[in-house]
């Protein structure tokens, strides 16, 4: 079964489970980014009740959360899937929840969500991302550009965590020689900032993958690699990152 087959073939699945309004493709794959073995992410978008059991029935291999099984909020669940020998994410995405949050980040208004894999957690305006930058199978959904108030509003949230994260590892962490608690602070922050960056140009972004390397900060990995247990060279470590992050 060639690519296009097989995705066509899913996205006709998937449209019909009751509730379902829309089937996006998302992930490398609608970004022309993959490689041969990149999985496949997939999105239902519903309206009113969805019930996972209906995906369970198709009768493809692998796990089905139910809604909230992958923490709740905006990223509400999903299923890790194998169809037709292919690794396969699909993706539960409320129409309710992505219109409010299209809205919210117009009004330049968002929310912080922790997230498993993910080290800064995600803006609530990850559903706007993915609704820019998807690719839409079957129905209709709008296509946003990046709202200006969010652009302006955005940037200094995502940089005064970063700021705090800093702090706290100072004060916390670096006197007492903790250097793996350094080490995932500083991760943290060079993602956060990160998010700040990209917001300040109006870029979409919807996961960690390549956010360091798309905001010019991947010279973190040098103070990482640098880092020893003992205070003064962690203070030293969290001012070079601190500098790298405001330059």
């Amino acid at each position: 079964m060639t690519d296009t087959t097989f995705l066509s073939h899913v996205a006709d699945q998937l449209t019909v489970l009751p509730g379902v309004r829309a089937v996006t493709l998302g992930g490398s794959r609608a970004q022309g980014t993959h490689t041969p073995d990149s999985d496949w992410d997939l999105a239902v978008y519903y309206r009113g009740d969805f019930d996972p059991g209906h995906l369970r029935e198709i009768g493809w291999p692998g796990e089905v959360s139910d809604l909230g099984g992958w923490g709740g909020g905006v990223f509400n669940g999903g299923a890790w899937l194998t169809i037709e020998g292919r690794k396969v994410d699909v993706h539960y995405r409320d129409l309710d929840v992505v219109e409010h949050e299209l809205a919210e980040a117009r009004a330049g208004r968002f929310h912080w969500e922790p997230l498993m894999f993910h080290l800064a957690g995600i803006p609530s305006y990850l559903v706007v991302a993915e609704l820019a930058v998807n690719q839409v199978l079957r129905g209709r959904l709008p296509q946003p550009e990046y709202p200006e108030a969010l652009r302006l509003a955005a940037p200094p949230i995502w940089r005064n965590r970063a700021s705090l994260t800093l702090r706290y590892a100072t004060a916390a962490y670096a006197r007492r020689g903790q250097a793996t608690e350094v080490a995932g602070a500083l991760a943290v922050a060079a993602m956060q900032t990160a998010h700040a960056i990209l917001a300040e140009r109006g870029e979409w972004t919807t996961n960690e993958k390549r956010l360091l390397e798309r905001a010019g900060l991947r010279d973190i990995d040098m103070i990482l690699a640098d880092l020893h247990p003992n205070p003064p060279a962690l203070t030293r470590a969290i001012a070079e990152t601190e500098a790298l992050l405001n330059r």
